[in-house]
């Protein structure tokens, strides 16, 4: 951690608040759809244990499906961790080995390009085989795959395009990871789980923050002030942010952006098929002008 001493109050989240705005965001969310059951990914992470527990007193278990798709390479660890969460929530879960699935893509690819996936496609080639299955269960159940990314990763693009970007709602996405983590002790999650060193799992040794370049402590403090604070770089200069730590966020920010959004369609139509039409009440609009001679 680069800087302890910048405390930044706004960071601190009142616990109770959230957590029954997120259920009832989960219930809300659901019942517009008229689906009942939800489906996610229990990794054993700290994200999808946190969104377990909150599935959990939305909908009960009984409306909960959690897979547990690890890799040849997942950490036992992670797996324990998950069948404790499983245990304690007393969720409905499936386990799914995906190497086979995994090793028949990379050797596909082989073949066809010369070249082994590195680890970093070989990452997403796993997170994109997990929602395969995700989708496919939430087929099975007729529910809804949701999401874990949390606020952090999402501003900084620290995931997977169809894989685990890839959900109906995500409840997490407005916490940052260190709100994630106070969240969860608020929850009642095992330390274990709290503690342990955020990993996607891709690899033996992988962290999230290794990745990144930066501690999550860290980079919290900076995109709050930079995003929810609105603070400009020279505010942030002199608050003591180095200048090659806030160019680098900021450009992550800004080369990751399209990873939030819908891909952008071109216009051709009168309306399109974003958020800026509502055909019923155009249609009526019209019909009532020409009744009215308007």
């Amino acid at each position: 951690m680069l800087y302890p001493s910048i405390v930044v109050p706004g960071l601190e989240i009142d616990q109770e608040i959230v957590h029954e705005t997120l259920v009832e965001f989960v219930k809300v969310q659901m019942s517009k759809t008229g689906r009942k059951k939800a489906v996610f990914g229990l990794s054993g992470g700290l994200d999808s244990v946190v969104l377990a527990y909150i599935l959990t007193e939305a909908l009960g278990s009984d409306n909960v499906l959690a897979a547990i798709l690890p890799y040849h390479g997942t950490d036992p660890e992670s797996l324990e961790d998950a069948k404790n969460v499983q245990d304690i929530l007393s969720l409905q879960c499936v386990t799914i080995d995906i190497t086979p699935m995994v090793n028949e893509c990379q050797s596909a690819l082989l073949a066809a390009t010369g070249e082994e996936p590195d680890k970093v496609r070989l990452g997403n080639i796993m997170a994109r085989q997990r929602m395969i299955l995700l989708y496919d269960l939430s087929a099975v159940t007729e529910g809804l795959v949701i999401g874990t990314s949390n606020k952090t990763e999402l501003l900084l693009g620290y995931g997977t395009l169809h894989g685990d970007l890839a959900f109906a709602f995500d409840p997490l996405g407005d916490l940052y990871k260190t709100q994630v983590r106070s969240y969860a002790r608020y929850l009642g999650v095992p330390e274990k789980i709290v503690a342990k060193p955020p990993s996607a799992d891709f690899w033996p040794g992988q962290t999230d923050e290794g990745d990144l370049g930066f501690a999550y402590d860290d980079l919290d403090k900076l995109l709050y002030l930079m995003v929810d604070g609105r603070r400009s770089k020279q505010e942030l200069l002199k608050i003591g942010f180095d200048r090659d730590f806030i160019d680098t966020v900021k450009s992550r920010i800004r080369k990751n952006k399209f990873k939030t959004k819908m891909p952008v369609i071109a216009g051709l139509q009168t309306r399109g098929i974003g958020g800026d039409y509502r055909y019923w009440r155009s249609t009526t609009l019209r019909k009532s002008q020409v009744q009215s001679g308007r």
